[in-house]
């Protein structure tokens, strides 16, 4: 018999403080658990020791114990990290402990990831190296080796800027040790220490643990990221140690640009492995080297804010359709604020650098991709337009590709958005229409099929970063067809669309210094702001005077009207947004905030946050 309950131990009290509430997973340790620590009113991962029977537990209890205290002494040595799991404590219930730690609100770990969607690509691969790798040379710097370095041991989660997976973080110290620090190695009797196939192979031989077997451990989880499958990978525990000791891993084919930097890890002879600089700087080189110039994407410290749960029933549905163009005679709805007087108009000289762009996301289920795209064969002879193959397929409806920064408006023929193939309009100027959305990227191919196989990804790749500053959009991949794919430009056009409405001008880049907003809903985190009255904003350059800062996003009930809005949006904004978690003096500068009439018609609520001198004065370098 089990020594430990499972899900059976639901509402049972820990310490005489934390409630289990449901069992978050379960390893070689035992289970962790969901729990509320009713002391904090705050929720908080607890990890749970558990032996398989009574012999076990007779035999081991002792170096069980005594690796579940060197884990949470471990691990608190790095607290603060940004890149690891944050243990708070270490406790004793019923004689065993427990390790109270940081619970990531909606993490997946990356082997579930990968399983789930597939392999990653090589920058995505080289952007969590790089965090992971941070997380390992803190611990190496202090003599902490983790030893278990492995897909299900990293944890993605949304970061601050709303980016599903921005946050990278390892966890499990569980078998992590100081080997200079002359303390007693807890090794399991008949246990190998670590994970085959992830093993470095001086480890797998009986060597010490080091830094250059962390190295080797990391290379065999990247490769499993970018391919779908470890190097090592056999068809038993035994055979896949083998492998690691005597065998070359298999040649990858999808790692692209991060292929010479896993065969540098990979090394067998840890003296002639690459070193944890030298991985860094390859992994960098990745990462800035992107399609489209995008600029590296940096992890925020926090954990997932309260506004991207998801939102109470709004009164109208949503998903909903949304037509794809304003109302004859009727223009954008205009902006309000909440913020109550405003400053006098200013004149200001307009600058052309727009400066840190950071961003985030508010809908409420994550960002979502939809592919546009015919089966192959289907649709190639049909649609055609003068004798010249349409790009997208009959369905799309375009007649020419898409360019670089057209607007677009959507129809959607199952009448509900993101479901099915949707015809679309081009707008090159962006100014005939409320535009439900824009190409801001291209992913080019070198066939019809790649378009289809790598597209979507690649877009969602290089969408992410905008997707990141903005509260209420979707991605959305436009595949060319079979016939069309030379039409098409031979490749794939990378589209952001409102999640739940209209977008209401340019998005990103795209965008000119001085131009007005006539909706919140292409505003931007670090957007500033020259406001010219309570319902008037325009963008302006950070490197010069300006009246407010956009920090970010929140969400107001559904019960709240647009008018109330007025007078509740500052509050929730100074609440879920407070401009002193971004480096604001509280005693200079104050919260403020903005709404407009989209997403209260698209029914979604949220909330501009932005940020603003108390005395009404402007800011211009002397904050965060």
């Amino acid at each position: 018999m089990p020594s430990g309950p499972s899900t059976s131990g639901v509402g049972r009290v820990i310490a005489g403080r934390y409630l289990l509430l449901n069992q978050l997973g379960s390893g070689g340790m035992g289970h962790v658990w969901l729990a509320h620590d009713q002391r904090l009113a705050c929720e908080v991962a607890l990890k749970e020791i558990v032996f398989r029977d009574a012999v076990e537990a007779g035999h081991e209890r002792e170096a069980r114990v005594a690796r579940a205290r060197a884990e949470a002494r471990h691990a608190a040595g790095l607290r603060g990290h940004p890149h690891v799991v944050t243990v708070h404590d270490v406790l004793e219930h019923d004689g065993l402990p427990w390790i109270v730690m940081e619970y990531v609100s909606g993490a997946v770990d990356l082997r579930e990831l990968i399983a789930r969607r597939g392999p990653l690509q090589p920058a995505e691969c080289a952007r969590i190296g790089l965090a992971v790798l941070d997380a390992l040379t803190a611990g190496h710097q202090r003599g902490v080796m983790h030893r278990d370095v492995k897909p299900a041991n990293i944890l993605l989660a949304p970061d601050r800027t709303g980016s599903p997976y921005g946050r990278v973080l390892l966890t499990d110290y569980g078998i992590s040790v100081q080997p200079d620090a002359g303390e007693t190695r807890y090794t399991l009797t008949s246990v190998l220490v670590g994970t085959a196939g992830y093993l470095a192979p001086e480890r797998a031989t009986g060597g010490p643990p080091t830094a250059a077997a962390d190295l080797f451990s990391l290379g065999c989880t990247l490769y499993h990221a970018v391919e779908g499958h470890g190097p090592f990978d056999r068809e038993s525990h035994f055979a896949e140690i083998s492998a690691v000791v005597m065998e070359e891993p298999r040649p990858p084919v999808r790692a692209g640009a991060l292929g010479p930097v896993l065969e540098t890890m990979l090394v067998k002879d840890p003296a002639r492995r690459i070193s944890a600089a030298e991985v860094e700087a390859a992994l960098s080189r990745i990462v800035t080297s992107q399609a489209d110039a995008y600029a590296r994407t940096r992890t925020d410290l926090g954990s997932q804010p309260p506004w991207v749960q998801p939102a109470p029933p709004a009164p109208v549905p949503v998903p909903m359709p949304v037509p794809s163009a304003a109302p004859q005679g009727f223009g954008p709805p205009p902006l309000v604020t909440s913020g109550g007087s405003r400053r006098r108009t200013r004149p200001r000289a307009l600058h052309s650098a727009l400066a840190g762009l950071l961003g985030l996301v508010l809908a409420g289920g994550g960002v979502w991709y939809a592919v546009a795209q015919q089966p192959p064969g289907t649709g190639d002879d049909t649609g055609r337009t003068g004798g010249t193959a349409q790009p997208y397929g009959e369905d799309v409806g375009l007649a020419k590709p898409l360019g670089d920064g057209d607007c677009v408006t959507v129809d959607w023929p199952s009448g509900t958005r993101f479901q099915g193939t949707p015809r679309v309009t081009s707008d090159p100027g962006c100014a005939a229409r409320l535009p439900d959305g824009q190409v801001v990227a291209f992913a080019g191919a070198g066939s019809a099929a790649e378009a289809r196989e790598r597209g979507p990804a690649a877009c969602e790749e290089r969408t992410r970063e905008l997707r990141g500053k903005l509260a209420d959009v979707r991605g959305f991949a436009l595949v060319p067809t079979e016939a069309g794919f030379v039409a098409a430009g031979k490749r794939t056009a990378c589209l952001v669309l409102g999640a739940n409405g209209p977008v209401y001008g340019p998005l990103g880049d795209h965008r000119k210094p001085g131009s007005e907003f006539s909706d919140v809903s292409n505003m931007q985190k670090r957007d500033c702001l020259d406001v010219r009255s309570n319902r008037s904003a325009r963008l302006v350059s950070c490197a010069g005077a300006h009246d407010e800062e956009v920090l970010g996003f929140t969400r107001l009930g559904a019960d709240v009207t647009l008018q109330e809005a007025r007078t509740e949006s500052d509050v929730a904004c100074g609440r879920e947004v407070p401009p002193r978690d971004y480096g604001f003096d509280p005693s200079v500068y104050t919260a403020g905030s903005w709404t407009s009439e989209g997403p209260w018609k698209a029914g979604t609520h949220f909330v501009v946050c932005t940020v603003r001198k108390q005395n009404g004065g402007t800011m211009e370098g002397d904050e965060s």
